[in-house]
């Protein structure tokens, strides 16, 4: 069988369309993502991964973007509900070894959802660093204000993900923190000084180890110029990405149809790739409008836009992509239960005095 081409593609709806199983039985595209439309149901979302991976007739790498707060995909009552990212901040800076246990706690309850349904990749940790005074577009969704404090935080949150199979991504390199603008609206443009965007890349520098890792939709004027997004700088991919930050993993986009990108999805597919890129990765989960996207022939016209324009994997992304997928499906003894009732009680109760789990 031929390699999987370099991008991950999304599905219309809650199982497969005649088109869509076509789709990827052609395309073979190496990863699908899982957007709200085709979440409903714990037997159902179980059902889906396993057509997906009938239909590209191969163990297709599974994506969700389930982080906690505002960005989760699975959302009660089916599934539990996880409290923003940043909540875990008060608890680290009364006792880092408690915060380390809250955030590993909180990843490997999500991964304890995810893994039995055939979903064994998280777009998460976020490692962006918090500044307060910019776009909520991360808002909450931080670890933490300082590199420290985002660095340990998410090293817990990629071991409580792999420990129950689930490999995490990295996001959204070289930082997203000082969007001043939401990157699916519009470009955001850093101005900051070098030295001040070297703090937005301290953290990632921590977690560097990561098997798979996306990057911003922003433009960085200290690091290339103020027109071309970091997912389209072969400067930054290649001087400050891999060679900075030192990250040697899979690195993909953030959403394609994302409005900071400019042009059409083909080219930007393009463009990404030729950047450095490993994989793209598109969701088209908004119409030009704002509005969720659930037509089954628009999203498949998008998809079948992006895969035609990506070539098959190859060399470095070929390594990257094999080293992620054999990061998945490691699991590791765990009560839900009791990591349940132990995370409510860091939250919520007079935490204990245990040491974290590892």
């Amino acid at each position: 069988m031929s390699e999987p081409k370099a991008c991950i593609l999304s599905v219309s709806g809650v199982t497969l369309t005649d088109e869509e199983r076509k789709l990827l039985a052609h395309a073979n595209p190496w990863g699908i993502i899982l957007m709200g439309r085709s979440c409903v149901g714990i037997e159902q979302v179980t059902a889906l991964t396993d057509e997906i991976r009938q239909a590209s007739g191969r163990e297709t790498l599974v994506f969700i973007d389930q982080e906690g707060g505002r960005v989760k995909r699975l959302k009660p009552p089916v599934w539990p509900d996880f409290p923003a990212p940043l909540t875990y901040l008060p608890i680290y800076k009364a006792d880092p070894e408690l915060g380390r246990e809250a955030a590993w706690l909180h990843h490997r309850l999500m991964a304890a959802e995810l893994e039995p349904m055939g979903i064994r990749a998280d777009c998460a940790p976020v490692v962006d660093l918090l500044h307060p005074r910019m776009h909520k577009i991360v808002g909450d969704r931080a670890l933490g204000e300082t590199a420290d404090q985002v660095g340990d935080l998410a090293q817990a949150a990629l071991a409580g993900l792999a420990a129950g199979g689930v490999a995490g991504v990295i996001k959204h390199m070289p930082g997203h923190g000082r969007a001043e603008v939401d990157s699916h609206e519009r470009l955001p443009v850093v101005r900051a000084s070098r030295e001040a965007v070297e703090q937005d890349i301290a953290p990632f520098k921590l977690v560097k180890h990561a098997t798979m890792g996306m990057t911003a939709h922003l433009a960085y004027a200290a690091l290339d110029d103020e027109t071309t997004p970091a997912t389209h700088s072969r400067k930054i991919i290649r001087e400050v990405i891999r060679e900075e930050i030192g990250f040697d993993g899979l690195l993909m986009t953030d959403d394609l149809g994302m409005k900071a990108l400019g042009g059409t999805l083909a080219s930007r597919a393009s463009r990404s790739l030729e950047a450095g890129c490993d994989v793209v990765l598109h969701c088209s989960g908004l119409d030009v409008w704002g509005k969720i996207l659930r037509d089954a022939g628009q999203v498949l016209r998008e998809m079948s836009e992006v895969a035609e324009v990506c070539p098959q994997l190859s060399g470095g992304q070929l390594r990257r992509a094999k080293a992620a997928d054999a990061a998945t499906g490691h699991l590791k003894p765990f009560d839900k239960a009791e990591g349940r009732a132990r995370l409510e009680k860091l939250l919520y109760g007079s935490p204990g005095s245990s040491t974290p789990a590892a």
